[in-house]
Formats: C-alpha cells, structure tokens, sequence
C-alpha cells in the first residue's frame, strides 16, 4: 500500500474539514426541503379532496349525476389527479372520470382516509360526503341528521393522486445539492492547495536537499548558501540548521575517508604480510609433515617386521609398546590428514545404494575385539535397510562414533541400530553408550578439534580429541544431519539421518573393506620404487617377512634395468617423489608402457596436497598416504593381486 507524501497529507488534511461541512450542511438542506415538499403535497391532496367534497354535496342530495361528472372532470384538471369517483351512500360509484390505474378501492367511511401505492406512487384519499346543516321552514321535510344527532353521509369522494412530480422535484433538488456541494468542495481544494503551497513548497525543498545530503551529494550546502532564504519562509531556521549540518558531515565524511585510506593501506600491508607468513607456514608444514611421515612410516615398517622375528617376553613387551606409540602417532597424523581434506574439499563423494547390513558386518568384525578386552557389549541389531550414501565415508564416520563410544564406556556397552523416520522417508543410524555422558554446555564444543571432555591431561589411550571432529564435517560432506543426545553419567546417543532407497534385486558388495580370504601374497613379485634408503630398507624387509620376492629400485632407470633383464612384477609399488624430479604417477605409467600390461601399482607418499590425490585419482592409482599401516597396505596388495588374477582368468 503505497504511503501519502507531505503534500498529499496537508492538502488531505486541509480538505476534510471542508468535505465534512459542506456535506453535512448539504445533508441537513435537503432534509429540511424534502420535508417541507413533501408536507405541501399532503396538504395540497387533502384540500382538493375536500373541496371535491363540498362541490359533490348537492349533486348528491339531488342525485344530478350531470353536476357530479362535471365536478369530477373539473378535478382532472388539478395536477396530479389520476383518477376520481364519487361514491352514493350504498357505496355505489356514480360517476368516475380518468384513468384507473389501480384495482384498490376503499370501503365507504365517516372519516378522511389516506393510503399509498407504492409501487405506482399513488395517494388514494377517501374523503365522506355529508348533508349540509341547514334548517327549512317546510313542516314536511325530513331532517337530514340522524336521530343520534349527527350528519347524515350521502356518499365519498375518491381521488388517486401520483407522487411523480414531488419525486422530480426531490431528485432536482438532490442533484442541486450534490453540485452544490462538489462545487463547494472544488473550492476548497483549490484554496487549501493556495493556501498549503507557502508550507509544502519549503517542507519540499528541505526533503530534497536531506535526500541530497543523505546520498553523499554535498554540493546542496552551497546551494542553501547562495539562495536568499525570505524571512517569511516557516522553515528558515532549519534550512540553515541543515545548512550548517551538512558542512559539519562533509568535513566529517573528508576525514573519514583520509582515515579509511590510511587504514587499507595499514591493512593491505598488514594482509600481504600474513600472507607470506602463511605461504612459508604452508611450505614449512608441508615439508616438515613429509620429512615427518617418512621416518614414522620407516619406524612403523621395522616395528611390524621386528614383530615378526622370535622374541622373548620381555623384548617382545617392548615390542608392544613401540607398536602402541608408532600407532597413536599414525593415528594423530591419519586424522590431521582427514582434517585438511576435508577442509580442502578433496574427499570425492561416491552416492549409491547400499544395505546397511555390510556396515554392521564389518563393525563387529573390526570392533568386537575391543568391546571384549574392555568388558563390554557390542550389540548390533540387524537391519534389512538400504541407504543412499557412500560406503567408504559413511564407514569411517560410524567407526569413528563406535570406537569413541567404547573409548569412553567403562561398564554397560554400546547398541548399534537403525529406525524409520520422517513417516519411513528415512532412516536413522543410532549409536548408543552408557558411557560418561556429554553435558549439556559441552556438546557442541565436543566437534571441535582436540576438544575432550574429561581428558586435560591428554591420555593417549582416550583419544586425540579429532574423531567427532572428522564424524561431522564428513556427514555434512554426505548431507546427513547428524544430532545428538546425551546425560552426564547416564550415556550418549548419536543418531545419524539417510534417506532410504529400494532393495537391489542382487547384493553389491559397495564396502571397500577387507574381509577374510585367502592371503595371496606368498610368492608374488613386486617391484617397490623408493628413493629414501631407511624408508626402502623397512619396506622391503616388511614386504619379504610376508613372502613377497621384492626388488627394489630409487627411479625409473633402475626400474627399467630391471625390466630389461627380464623382470615381470606382479604389482609396482612406488613413492611418488623420487630422484631428478621424478614422480611416482609417471613411473608407473612408462613402466606399464614398456611391459605392455596394465600391471597393478598403488602409490605412497609423505604429501597431503589435493592436486596430488586428484591427479592419483585420474590414473586410476590408489594413493596410500604415510605413515602407511602395515595391515592396511597388506590387504590393499591382497586385493590388487586378488583383482588382477580375476582379470587374468577372465582373459
């Protein structure tokens, strides 16, 4: 709805007082005229009824019809007579004259009546017809009253007389009034708007000039400075007010952009600086997170063959000790690499439908052992539910809420299951504990990196305070809400939405994860790529300790001295930096050259960039990242060869 400016208001406000009046007074005229009309016309039937009853009385009394028609088409004559009769003492009509517009009558009757048609805007008046009180000297004629003492009634007069001329008038005088009136308020429109220009005109310049001043267009100060404002004017004093406020906000404005141009200038600077400092902070990471994932995936590498060796009790205790702190150490740099992938949007997302059955199966599988050398219960209900997601990123994340639950349960156990929601749209994966619980104030703190309730003193065995934090940035990267639910000291519930999808009519296997099978390994060979002597050394002897015959090589000539001397590996495992500016990926992709054969590789490397893992992920090679886990790396080399002789069988 569109507001009234000043202008309209003022002349709004000067004409309703006007309208008002002139109505008003409009009003009361025409009701003092219609009455007064109408009362004229009441009086003017009436006394032509009478009169036609006094002229009817003696051709009653002689019964001359000849006078009474000449009286009654003497009435006609009258304005607005429609029709008359007059009527003998039985009630008879003697004579009538004009036209009967009109079947009602009125019954005989000592007394005036008066009715009204309104649907032909007729009076129809009855007016009695009585012997004249005169006395005669004849001895023999009857008296003409009654013997109760009044006059005796020789008959009526009827007359139909129309409205019409009255309502003419009324409906003249009507319009004459309306024209009077918008006469009357045309006036006062053109006076008010007169009369209003000497305040809306100034109340019009001073808005404009704001609206000027308000879009930064301070030259409207040297305008009300140079007019010759007139002492008359209402608003004088506040166009120079305004005059001096709008100088004081130039002045102001000047200074602050001085100041805003000596501040960006500060920050630019400012910017560029932290920019270098995080350029080099980068750089300095990156190069100390791959001199420090080498010697940790070398240690990592010497503990599992060291393990692999006879040992007595003692030795082998420190074994394990060794294996428990090379691990925590993997485990904080798996889940600062998780971290800033996630944050560089380099995790690629893989939708589609699978049976939240080969979750379970692979929860218990790999988590059952843990349960039961803490006490506790991992029960599992089974579902025989699909859902859409990604199998290897929705794994990880109820891994992550599975293991943390019995990281924090000291009795009870933990309950895995699944429930219809949203009228059976979707489904919810609930992790239940009867763990310490989450207050209220800390649960949405316990998403943050190496937040822990309960753990200032940053015990290794609870955790690194990134699993949640990796739980839901990567349900956020799959868009599944991801709630939860918890009293301290009563236990945890984290619930995790997906929409539901239908059955496949044949199971696929969408879980890249391993499962027991037959090891494979003994007997394969396997070139390994690798420039680092420590790193090489570890790795090999890993490799060999699991019967591989391994031959090493520090880059793409010794590896294709090797071919040429007649080598044909079964699988190519190579580091992605290597000498004279080689990489891993082009290796690789000359070695299969030369041999003719799509050979199964993998690549490792100590870098966390996502142009490395893109450009891995466009040739066709799995990218382990190091410290590389020995289990891992055995069942993906289990599964490349598994892969490849499958290949082999259907060719």
């Amino acid at each position: 709805m569109r507001h009234l400016d000043i202008r309209e208001r003022m002349l709004l406000a000067a004409l309703l007082p006007v309208a008002m009046v002139s109505v008003l007074l409009a009003v009361v005229f025409l009701m003092a005229r219609f009455d007064d009309l109408q009362e004229s016309y009441l009086q003017r039937t009436r006394s032509v009824a009478r009169q036609l009853a006094l002229a009817s009385e003696y051709g009653l009394f002689s019964a001359n019809q000849t006078q009474l028609q000449t009286v009654v088409h003497g009435a006609l004559r009258e304005p607005d007579v429609r029709w008359v009769a007059i009527l003998d003492a039985h009630g008879q009509i003697l004579v009538s004259a004009g036209h009967e517009v009109s079947a009602m009558a009125i019954a005989l009757s000592p007394q005036e009546t008066q009715e009204f048609d309104a649907q032909r805007r007729l009076d129809i008046l009855g007016q009695p017809v009585f012997a004249s009180g005169i006395k005669l000297d004849d001895l023999y004629e009857e008296s003409s009253s009654r013997s109760d003492g009044l006059p005796t009634q020789l008959g009526q007069v009827v007359v139909k007389i129309s409205r019409q001329s009255v309502d003419v008038r009324k409906q003249n005088m009507l319009l004459l009034g309306g024209l009077i009136s918008l006469l009357g308020l045309i006036f006062g429109m053109v006076l008010a708007a007169r009369l209003s220009q000497g305040v809306i005109r100034p109340i019009m310049r001073v808005t404009r000039l704001i609206e000027r001043i308000g879009r930064g267009d301070f030259a409207a100060v040297a305008e009300i400075r140079n007019d010759v404002v007139a002492r008359s004017d209402p608003l004088r004093e506040l166009q120079e007010n305004l005059r001096q406020m709008a100088e004081r906000l130039s002045h102001a404005r000047e200074d602050l952009e001085h100041q805003v141009t000596v501040a960006t200038q500060a920050l630019r600077e400012k910017k560029e600086e932290a920019e270098h400092a995080t350029q080099a902070k980068s750089q300095f990471l990156a190069a100390a997170s791959h001199d420090l994932r080498q010697p940790t995936h070398a240690l990592g590498m010497f503990i599992t063959r060291l393990a692999q060796l006879p040992h007595d009790a003692q030795t082998r205790g420190l074994i394990v000790n060794l294996e428990s702190s090379v691990r925590a150490m993997q485990n904080l740099l798996d889940g600062l690499l998780d971290i800033s992938r996630l944050e560089a949007q380099a995790v690629q997302v893989k939708l589609e439908s699978l049976a939240v059955s080969g979750l379970w199966v692979q929860l218990q599988h790999d988590l059952e052992q843990t349960a039961q050398d803490k006490g506790l219960y991992l029960r599992i209900r089974p579902s025989p539910v699909w859902v859409m997601s990604d199998a290897v990123l929705l794994y990880r994340i109820l891994l992550n809420l599975v293991g943390n639950a019995l990281r924090y349960t000291e009795q009870g156990g933990v309950l895995v299951a699944c429930r219809l929601v949203e009228a059976g749209k979707s489904v919810q994966l609930q992790v239940w504990d009867s763990g310490i619980g989450i207050a209220k104030e800390y649960q949405s703190e316990v998403f943050k990196e190496f937040y822990q309730v309960g753990n200032k003193a940053r015990e290794r065995n609870k955790g690194l305070g990134l699993g949640l934090s990796i739980v839901k940035r990567t349900a956020e990267l799959l868009g599944h809400p991801l709630s939860l639910d918890s009293l301290p000291g009563k236990g945890t519930r984290f619930a995790l939405t997906l929409p539901l999808t239908e059955p496949q009519h044949k199971y696929l296997d969408t879980m890249a994860f391993d499962r027991p099978q037959g090891d494979g390994l003994v007997g394969a060979v396997m070139l390994v790529i690798e420039d680092d002597p420590l790193v090489c050394t570890a790795l090999v002897g890993l490799l060999e300790g699991w019967g591989i015959q391994v031959h090493d090589a520090k880059g793409l000539m010794d590896a294709q001295q090797w071919i040429q001397h007649g080598l044909k590996p079964s699988l190519i495992l190579s580091d992605y930096r290597l000498l004279d500016g080689q990489n891993g990926i082009e290796v690789v992709q000359k070695l299969r050259s030369m041999l003719g054969v799509s050979i199964p590789a993998c690549l490792m490397s100590g870098d966390t960039d996502a142009i490395l893992m893109s450009a891995a992920q466009v040739a066709g090679l799995t990218l382990l990242h190091k410290p590389v886990r020995p289990a891992k790396l055995r069942s993906l080399l289990r599964r490349l060869l598994n892969h490849q002789s499958i290949e082999e069988d259907l060719r």
